[in-house]
């Protein structure tokens, strides 16, 4: 039994003014299980799902944040810059497993925020995944956030085995590391939707740290194909990706979503390749990282973002799973 300081009861739907006992009910046979689901799935979805009028929906996803506001789960709307700088200070990161990845994000990847990895097929992408799904175990001292790994496999890449060999190679408990990964298969774009939709629950029972969607957009890639729906699917793109930043902040996790290329012909100069998704997903990633191959080495470099450097490091794969050029 929950005590009246469990922060579940504190961000229980019933502490919203305006839901009472037909309201919750409501809400919760419609998926929404507290005010922090609310937040991530916004007014418009609010109503779609349970039919409720659009005044009420925006109603109550403002009492909601005002209570994550009260709780200091999330920032008021009005902060001053120092109050930011210090917040950011504390904020943890996860490690990479390689030095020079690290440094390339600046100590590793960052909690509250998106950060989409992109680059051709064997550059590194689900294997940076698989081994963040071993770090994340660790303490924070040692590069990890002490929690669990949600990962959310659209294209059949998630290897239990790679789990294991990581673990081994970096002297981990494999049974511990298999346990602490959660994972989910979407089979399509509305399922994968869902899986978001419905992870609130199992990222606070579980003590989730790290979401990982890999890829975010083969899905929408393959079933929406043509001009004539390339508005339907960058619509329901974007909002998938908002939802990914709505978690990412109201529940405290580092997410990952890595991304597909295509290629671009019309380029003289520069990259022949571009990431999939258009400008839907490159603005909403808060980091933006492009993997590439070279001889036996692949080369991150960062693409996008708010205050790093556009810069380029080395890493290589090893039995580690992520490791520098050097060994770690």
């Amino acid at each position: 039994m929950e005590n009246d300081n469990s922060p579940k009861v504190h961000l229980s739907l019933d502490t919203i003014e305006q839901i009472g006992p037909a309201t919750k009910t409501r809400l919760e046979q419609a998926g929404f299980y507290s005010i922090r689901d609310l937040i991530v799935r916004g007014p418009m979805d609010i109503s779609e799902a349970t039919g409720m009028e659009i005044e009420k929906s925006t109603s109550l996803c403002n009492q909601a944040r005002s209570r994550l506001e009260e709780l200091g789960i999330i920032d008021k709307s009005f902060v001053t810059a120092t109050h930011l700088y210090d917040k950011r200070k504390r904020e943890d990161r996860l490690s990479t497993g390689s030095r020079n990845l690290d440094d390339l994000f600046g100590g590793g990847i960052e909690q509250r925020a998106v950060t989409e990895i992109y680059g051709e097929y064997g550059t590194g992408k689900s294997q940076i995944c698989h081994t963040l799904c071993v770090m994340v175990k660790q303490t924070r001292s040692d590069g990890g956030l002490a929690g669990k790994a949600l990962y959310v496999d659209t294209e059949n890449t998630f290897r239990p085995e790679r789990i294991v060999s990581i673990a081994v190679a970096r002297k981990m408990d494999p049974q511990v590391a298999l346990d602490n990964v959660i994972v989910a298969k979407a089979y399509n774009s509305a399922h994968q939707e869902l899986i978001i939709q419905e992870s609130g629950p199992v990222i606070d029972e579980m003590n989730v740290k790290l979401l990982i969607v890999d890829s975010a957009v083969a899905h929408y890639r393959a079933e929406f194909i043509g001009r004539g729906v390339l508005s339907e699917r960058q619509q329901k793109l974007n909002k998938f990706m908002h939802m990914l930043v709505r978690i990412a902040e109201t529940y405290e996790v580092a997410v990952l979503a890595t991304n597909q290329i295509q290629s671009s012909p019309d380029a003289i100069f520069g990259e022949a390749f571009r990431p999939t998704g258009g400008n839907v997903v490159a603005h909403t990633s808060t980091y933006r990282v492009f993997l590439k191959r070279s001889g036996k080495n692949r080369i991150a470099r960062m693409v996008d973002s708010p205050y790093h450097p556009e810069r380029e490091v080395l890493f290589t794969l090893s039995e580690q799973g992520v490791s520098d050029p050097s060994g770690r």
